[in-house]
């Protein structure tokens, strides 16, 4: 039988807690977890809005799909099992630095519904999800990465959208449409809804 790996890990509770962070940095974190189609927006409008974030003072850290599996899931491919482990990694990194007090914006396609609910439950109350709702054949006319093309011709496999699904979210906090808003009104909206959740 395989060894329970966390069978004898306790988790440590430290000195400081979040409530005391909240005190010293005098903000509430909150995880906005974006998702959809890749060439939808996510990653712009969550560095836009990191940017903004940055820019009125308040501590916030970018999650981008890329750079994650650039380090932390480089052992990954794309088949179902290795993208709910990705989603399962960054979600408890997000938790961590939600624990740390930091506005954390994470960019995945996230394909799957059952992960990001995954996600929310781990995080509780201040996972915000965020649908950035772009048809597929804007995604593809953008495709800025060249990665639809590939995918039509069969060079990429699993890939969401083409050969592999994308499950779209039931009730996310804020649906964006990158196809009929400009980049600032999709930032506004963010904005707005973090001041009327109480984190701005």
């Amino acid at each position: 039988m395989a060894e329970n790996k966390t069978e004898n890990v306790v988790w440590h509770n430290t000195s400081v807690n979040r409530d005391a962070r909240i005190q010293v940095l005098g903000q509430k974190s909150a995880v906005l977890w974006f998702t959809g189609l890749s060439g939808s927006g996510k990653s712009t409008i969550a560095n836009a809005l990191e940017a903004r974030l940055n820019k009125s003072g308040k501590l916030s850290y970018l999650l981008d799909g890329d750079n994650v599996r650039l380090g932390l899931s480089s052992d990954l491919g794309f088949s179902e099992t290795d993208r709910k482990e990705n989603n399962r990694r960054v979600a408890h990194v997000a938790r961590l630095l939600w624990d740390a007090n930091v506005l954390t914006l994470v960019s995945f396609i996230s394909p799957f519904r059952e992960e990001r609910e995954f996600s929310r439950r781990l995080i509780g109350s201040d996972f915000l999800e965020i649908f950035v709702d772009t048809p597929m054949a804007i995604c593809e006319n953008r495709d800025p990465k060249g990665l639809y093309a590939k995918a039509r011709k069969g060079e990429i496999a699993q890939f969401t959208g083409i050969s592999s699904p994308y499950e779209p979210p039931d009730h996310p906090e804020i649906t964006l449409h990158s196809d009929k808003e400009s980049l600032d009104e999709s930032v506004d909206r963010v904005m707005t809804l973090l001041k009327e959740r109480g984190y701005l």
